[in-house]
């Protein structure tokens, strides 16, 4: 099921002494009606947000629920950012794709179908979770409007493979095999680089999987600042290989003193800035071309930590982005 996004919904600090110079998110995005037919995008660098309102396939993952919450609550933690996009920048809120009556599956089809309207309309898009079930319905729009002849390249922030079996059931450990499946039955290539692995976290199936399949990845103890030319190395690596980037933020990937806030948080997890410093490269690249935050569990969050992290990785790759 789809809802636009309803006016009012994004409330925020308001600054009216300062006038057009105190402009915040909250006062600069615009509504857009996916139930409509899709306008193109008007301004030269337009950037829509995307909500998936589930956790259908952390349940079926034993994991616990609560990111059906996540898009409403990134857009709060987002709301009062300050306004510095350049004139020819727009910023659009594309509403939500809800899960109901535990029909995964069909949320997931929804979710393609938008997220191939706005790709199709020359919308950057920023698709807002969820579990990590959301990663296949974004990757069924991401395949409808990728070119033939363009390779996709898929880099995943995450602790977890999430190339578990959907044998019985697809879950949110089972997208990019989900994934690697669909493109290869169509004679294409899966390009996947994994960063932040945690050991511990995935079974040595999961790590047979990966190679059998030909995934990259790095653990997370490698994912150091002191180590950012390696790891500059091993991403621009990987890019090359492609033409366009898919790029997925799971917030587990993250130290839980960072991110306390999702179904299974990491004690040994990553530092934001190794993160942050990563996605400036891959937006710098230009071959970005659509991008999730996942996990977020507000219910289990500790003081918006999780929730302003997203946020706030989330304010750097739009400005970054909307340059490019």
């Amino acid at each position: 099921m789809y809802k636009p996004t309803e006016p009012g919904t994004w409330k925020g600090r308001v600054d009216a002494l300062d006038g057009e110079e105190g402009k915040r998110w909250h006062q600069g995005i615009q509504l857009l009606n996916l139930t409509e037919e899709t306008e193109p995008a008007v301004a030269e660098q337009a950037i829509a947000l995307l909500g998936f309102c589930c956790d259908e396939g952390v349940r079926r993952n034993q994991g616990r629920e609560g990111a059906v919450q996540g898009p409403a609550t990134l857009r709060q933690a987002m709301a009062s950012f300050a306004w510095h996009l350049d004139d020819d920048a727009a910023l659009f809120d594309a509403g939500d794709v809800y899960c109901t009556n535990q029909n995964l599956e069909e949320a997931q089809k929804q979710l393609g179908k938008k997220v191939h309207a706005l790709l199709t309309n020359t919308y950057k898009t920023i698709v807002l979770g969820g579990g990590h079930e959301t990663a296949y319905g974004h990757f069924l729009g991401i395949k409808q409007a990728l070119p033939a002849d363009k390779q996709l390249g898929i880099i995943n922030f995450d602790a977890h493979f999430d190339l578990r079996s959907y044998e019985k059931q697809p879950s949110s450990g089972t997208p990019f095999l989900q994934i690697a499946d669909d493109l290869i039955g169509h004679n294409r290539e899966f390009n996947y680089l994994c960063l932040g692995i945690q050991q511990y976290g995935n079974t040595q199936k999961l790590f047979n999987t990966a190679k059998e399949y030909g995934a990259d990845y790095v653990f997370a103890p490698a994912m150091q600042v002191y180590n950012y030319e390696a790891l500059r190395e091993r991403l621009q690596q990987f890019i090359a290989l492609v033409d366009v980037l898919y790029v997925s933020i799971d917030l587990d990937v993250f130290a839980a003193a960072y991110a306390p806030g999702v179904s299974a948080p990491a004690a040994l997890g990553i530092h934001p800035e190794v993160a942050l410093i990563l996605l400036q490269e891959i937006i710098s690249s230009g071959k970005l071309l659509t991008l999730d935050v996942v996990e977020l569990n507000p219910k289990l969050d500790v003081d918006n930590r999780t929730a302003k992290l997203g946020a706030a990785l989330l304010y750097h790759v739009v400005q970054q982005w909307s340059q490019v």
